[in-house]
């Protein structure tokens, strides 16, 4: 294992947004999972098609020797954030420094006041942002999505069928907004990146027999009351799981080395053999999860989750 990564300030990059459904606490059993041929030097080449808050590429991009990177996502929101990273991330720090100063400097009444007055913003000058071409109004917008995932709710970047944000307040007393070596080291690792805003199937063209593919898609709901699909205005139901079944089954027949996180249906019903049946043939293994994200306090716990694999 080597590392390809120039540290800056010593610091390692890790997520910048906290995500539904991230993978910093499953991070271990998932990279005890890697192919042989991640280990050994043969891949060159890592692609994430559901980028979201991105724990496993920071992981991989530190600690594996890879050539090239590619990671995408149909959230577009969420790809102009990791671009304007990129590309300016003094400027997005700048932002951030100031939002920050005038949110921490209110009592807790004022913090609220001010944090609907952003969200409102963030949602009005939604239709205003050009997000097929970088400008200056990407900086402003990528401080508000991370000023606003620090201090909202349980940190969901939530969004109604409108592609609105719509978490309420979250009552920190003193959330960490700015974390500046952070950023730093996240610009730095994405220099080496090609970020694209796309469906995963888009992603195929970037992939042969030399890549590790990791597919971390919205999961599918294990009961009605769990429906992940509902922090995006993009719907991913089991059409599209099916649809992302064929697409993995073409990442295969190309000779990429796939491993694919899901939900595991069988929490809720032992006789829902969803994945077993799209996925007939290939090694599936069972790992301990926390569910964090419930209303009901006595349903968060230890779940298990699948993870997916071709080798």
């Amino acid at each position: 294992m080597m590392s390809n990564y120039n540290v800056i300030n010593r610091t390692i990059a890790k997520p910048f947004l906290k995500w539904a459904g991230g993978k910093t606490q499953l991070m271990q059993q998932i990279t005890s999972n890697f192919p042989i041929e991640l280990e050994i030097g043969i891949i060159n080449r890592y692609v994430e098609p559901f980028i979201g808050g991105g724990a496993v590429y920071f992981y991989v991009a530190q600690n594996y020797k890879i050539d090239e990177f590619v990671i995408a996502d149909i959230n577009e929101e969420l790809i102009l954030c990791y671009k304007t990273i990129k590309r300016d991330v003094q400027a997005v720090i700048e932002n951030l420094q100031i939002l920050s100063e005038k949110y921490l400097g209110l009592n807790e009444k004022g913090r609220e006041e001010f944090y609907y007055k952003q969200r409102k913003i963030y949602n009005t000058y939604r239709v205003k942002i050009n997000y097929k071409r970088y400008d200056e109004s990407w900086i402003e917008r990528t401080a508000q999505v991370i000023f606003l995932n620090k201090t909202c709710y349980n940190g969901l970047f939530r969004m109604n069928s409108r592609g609105e944000f719509n978490t309420p307040f979250g009552r920190y007393k003193n959330p960490k907004i700015l974390d500046e070596e952070n950023l730093l080291s996240v610009s730095n690792l994405l220099k080496n990146t090609k970020i694209i805003s796309s469906d995963f199937s888009k992603t195929q063209k970037y992939v042969d027999n030399k890549t590790f593919v990791y597919l971390d898609p919205p999961y599918r709901p294990i009961s009605k009351t769990a429906n992940f699909t509902s922090y995006s205005k993009y719907e991913f139901g089991n059409a599209a799981q099916l649809k992302l079944a064929s697409f993995y089954r073409m990442l295969d027949d190309i000779g990429a080395k796939i491993l694919l996180s899901n939900s595991d249906p069988q929490n809720e019903d032992p006789n829902d053999n969803f994945f077993c049946e799209q996925y007939d043939g290939f090694r599936i293994d069972k790992v301990k999860a926390s569910r964090m994200i419930n209303c009901d306090a006595g349903k968060r716990g230890q779940i298990n989750e699948l993870l997916i694999m071709n080798y």
